[in-house]
């Protein structure tokens, strides 16, 4: 499908704390031009488009409504997404959402249904396996320097988004927490790495019903915690590979590997899931010590917001998009498996969806470098 525009004009909708990133990094990329922004709180749409030099500040309704908006961004808290990202579908528009894609699978459905329906192309958040750092990843196991793949082992450890998030409610209520909020970039990555997840099982614990606002101008304030903090899985990938993946918002501090891919012939150390770079080691067998392929991170390994440039790539050459609802449905229904399992005692429960190509195949580097 082709574009009118030799620009796809993008609205974003939810003014919070990431928006000025992204808003920074669309900055100079032609794909993309900015043309509004919406926030259910007008003041911080108007904050935000006085920052980045956004020409219009519309209600939220008009911009799901604007005619001179082909793509809505949508930065909303994740309890919204799929409500918004579906108004904006049926306003005839393209959609890049924040992850997760939805935070149930019914509304997941839905909203893959109705862009299917419509023509439309949703994306979704993370982009970093688009980043350098998953693509030298992606490389090595391509070209066979590790043997065949036989186990991934992931974990992203803290002590929680109230260290520097001055509104981290949100991240702690049902359908967040460290698995919901971490998780979709570790199984984007893994998935786009070795596959898609066939089968999972997991334990989970919560271990502080309250916990306090650490930094801003709430600082001090308690809040009630409605999700598990830390949670234990197994994974079992369509091709027989394994993967232990550890999210947990419950550790002080810790010297765990972020991502370690295993294969039959060598072991790749990758940088944590959220980074867009590096750094990547490899060791095969025979080797002494570990090689670094890619050094630590640089602005250009990549940026929040890649998988936006490459969405409207594809809006406007009609070429498939790699950051997309089927890849972000897919990772869903492993997160939403994993919770289930946690909650009901570790049972093993079965993925139904997959990945096809070009949603399974390995990453390309598509996507230019843009201002970190």
């Amino acid at each position: 499908m082709g574009h009118d525009h030799a620009t796809v004009r993008v609205g974003v909708l939810g003014c919070g704390n990431v928006s000025s990133r992204y808003l920074a990094n669309l900055a100079g990329q032609p794909e993309v031009t900015v043309v509004a922004c919406a926030d259910a709180e007008p003041a911080r749409a108007r904050a935000l488009a006085a920052a980045h030099g956004v020409p219009e500040v519309p209600s939220v309704d008009d911009l799901l409504a604007h005619p001179g908006v082909d793509l809505v961004l949508n930065l909303t808290p994740p309890r919204a997404h799929a409500e918004t990202t579906l108004r904006a579908l049926a306003g005839g528009k393209h959609v890049y959402t924040e992850k997760p894609l939805a935070t149930s699978m019914a509304d997941a459905r839905r909203i893959v249904e109705t862009a299917d329906a419509r023509s439309l192309r949703v994306g979704t958040a993370p982009d970093t396996f688009l980043g350098a750092g998953a693509r030298a990843c992606a490389a090595l196991v391509t070209e066979g320097r590790i043997g065949t793949p036989v186990s991934v082992n992931a974990a992203m450890m803290n002590a929680g988004p109230e260290r520097f998030h001055p509104e981290p409610e949100f991240l702690y209520q049902a359908g967040a927490g460290p698995l919901f909020d971490i998780g979709p970039y570790y199984l984007t990555v893994l998935t786009a790495l070795m596959g898609p997840v066939a089968r999972v099982g997991a334990l989970g614990a919560t271990a502080r019903p309250e916990r306090v606002v650490l930094t801003g101008p709430r600082a001090g304030t308690t809040f009630g915690v409605e999700t598990l903090t830390h949670v234990n899985s197994v994974l079992e990938f369509a091709d027989g590979a394994l993967g232990l993946l550890v999210t947990s918002f419950d550790v002080t501090a810790t010297r765990t590997p972020h991502l370690e891919i295993h294969g039959t012939e060598g072991t790749i150390v990758a940088a944590q899931a959220n980074s867009w770079g590096g750094p990547v080691l490899v060791r095969t067998t025979g080797d002494a010590e570990f090689t670094e392929v890619l050094p630590e991170p640089t602005a250009s390994d990549g940026f929040m917001g890649m998988g936006l440039v490459d969405l409207a790539r594809s809006i406007l050459t009609g070429r498939p998009a790699q950051a997309t609802a089927a890849r972000g449905f897919h990772v869903l229904e492993v997160l939403t498996a994993i919770a289930d399992s946690a909650r009901d005692g570790g049972r093993f429960v079965r993925i139904e969806s997959t990945l096809t190509a070009p949603d399974g195949q390995r990453p390309a580097a598509t996507v230019g470098p843009g201002s970190a």
